[in-house]
């Protein structure tokens, strides 16, 4: 087993889990988009980073599917730069592919209220779901990544018919591009918003989640404190008139 600290919790892991495994055995949710359990981490999305180091100064972001947990490791999943951090990469998805139900469905998860980037209604985001389906659950090998930088693309080898391809269709049903949102496949705004959740009040105030719900309605410290201010300044005003 391995001792390691997880959101200042000391908990024991299996040798060989990674830190997202690790955190969803413990209930502590992380969002993925290109990670599936029946396929190999990728760690194309970024969405499931998490901060690791004991120093704030020093410590790192790191994708959680893939980084293997180690002994003593301290291992923060819903800090301020993380949560900071997943939100601007679904800000950016939804602007590179605002069709998508379930990337809408990630930016209502998180909070996301608006996106400062220009939508561009791509096809395509590289996750790579659909390569590791074809390769590794259909055994075929049919499709594959080309080129690099912005030239990147999914294609069958040499942009011809694959000889190997059974038109399963595994490919499309596990695309997240293809899970068109509830308005059509024409949506009137860039973000839906329909399910919007709440985000961590507490974020305000401390660096890091006090709670791990979603939507996160438990600790509503925000308020709290609010509250607690504003009857520190009634009491306060009631003594200066006395």
């Amino acid at each position: 087993m391995v001792n390691l600290r997880l959101n200042g919790v000391d908990v024991q892991v299996e040798e060989g889990q990674t830190l997202l495994e690790a955190a969803r055995f413990y209930g502590i949710p992380i969002p993925t988009l290109c990670y599936h359990e029946g396929l190999s981490p990728y760690g194309a999305c970024r969405l499931c980073v998490v901060e690791i180091g004991s120093d704030p100064q020093k410590s790192r972001l790191v994708t959680s599917c893939t980084y293997p947990v180690e002994e003593g490791l301290e291992v923060r999943t819903h800090s301020t730069r993380v949560i900071k951090a997943r939100k601007m990469l679904v800000e950016l998805l939804v602007a590179a592919c605002p069709s998508s139900k379930t990337i809408q469905d990630l930016a209502s998860q998180l909070g996301v209220t608006k996106v400062r980037f220009k939508p561009r209604n791509d096809d395509c985001i590289l996750c790579g779901l659909c390569t590791r389906m074809c390769e590794e659950q259909m055994a075929a090998k049919a499709i594959g990544f080309v080129n690099r930088g912005v030239e990147r693309k999914i294609t069958t080898p040499f942009d011809i018919k694959s000889d190997v391809c059974r038109t399963c269709g595994a490919c499309i049903y596990i695309c997240p591009a293809c899970q068109l949102r509830c308005q059509g496949p024409e949506p009137p705004t860039t973000l839906c918003s329909g399910c919007l959740n709440l985000s961590y009040p507490c974020l305000d105030l401390y660096e890091d989640a006090q709670c791990y719900m979603d939507p996160c309605a438990a600790c509503l410290l925000k308020e709290a404190e609010e509250k607690k201010q504003k009857r520190e300044v009634k009491t306060e005003n009631e003594n200066k008139e006395f």
